[in-house]
């Protein structure tokens, strides 16, 4: 019988892991809500958040933009994990449907590339609550761009006119 093929990301794909798990580490926001990185590979990123009463609005429900918040961090995590490492990834356009109340438990946002461009991505999310009820349904644009020019103005040679 062949071995099992292990999930876990290999090369490039670890590399980009890790630097999620960074991300979500050392973003203040992100760490503030308590998003952890449940599974992320080659155009998908799921996330999730336990909730606690930090998250929830004044109807004791979770606050629609914690959840559109966990939406759009995992959009744009599964569009980096589908691009070389050092692209930066920017979401330009998020609609999102709010289904369901959660009140308490966990949510988690599944997201997944659905089209993959060269300056754009498409990218559908589904957020769960912690029964697997559908709550939330996102669908998010992210703008694909090099990354920026590492050396300044200052180190750049002068133009004179004519040259």
């Amino acid at each position: 019988m062949p071995a099992k093929k292990s999930r876990q990301p290999r090369g490039r794909a670890a590399l980009h892991k890790k630097e999620l798990i960074l991300r979500l580490r050392t973003t203040g926001i992100l760490q503030f809500l308590g998003f952890r990185l449940v599974r992320a590979e080659h155009r998908r990123v799921v996330l999730a958040c336990r909730i606690t009463e930090r998250h929830l609005q004044v109807n004791r429900v979770v606050h629609g933009g914690v959840t559109a918040t966990l939406a759009d961090t995992a959009g744009g995590l599964a569009t980096y994990m589908s691009v070389p490492p050092g692209i930066r990834v920017a979401t330009v356009e998020m609609k999102i449907n709010f289904l369901e109340g959660i009140e308490l438990g966990q949510m988690t946002a599944d997201a997944r590339v659905i089209r993959l461009g060269r300056h754009f991505s498409v990218v559908d999310c589904d957020v769960v609550d912690h029964r697997r009820r559908l709550v939330g349904k996102a669908l998010m644009t992210f703008a694909i761009a090099s990354p920026p020019a590492s050396h300044s103005s200052e180190s750049r040679p002068r133009r004179t006119p004519g040259g």
